[in-house]
């Protein structure tokens, strides 16, 4: 199994699941990153943080240590 943040830029991925409790989980829900989403990863910053990824059409930065909580196939 796979966390987004280990994902190189250009791929698509598929969400499994979301790690993570209360409020850091729900706010990661709450920008449409839900299990069966698809996530295309646009850019990693040099220092890997944050990362930008493309989800249900629009555009979103995630940081490293939420990107941790997202597993993807």
């Amino acid at each position: 199994m796979e966390v987004l943040k280990e994902v190189a830029c250009g791929r698509t991925v598929t969400v499994k699941k979301v790690n993570g409790q209360g409020a850091v989980r729900r706010r990661i829900m709450d920008m449409g990153i839900t299990k069966g989403t698809e996530i295309y990863v646009r850019k990693v910053a040099p220092l890997g943080d944050p990362i930008e990824v493309t989800v249900r059409g629009y555009e979103l930065s995630l940081r490293k240590a939420d990107a941790e909580m997202i597993e993807v196939e």
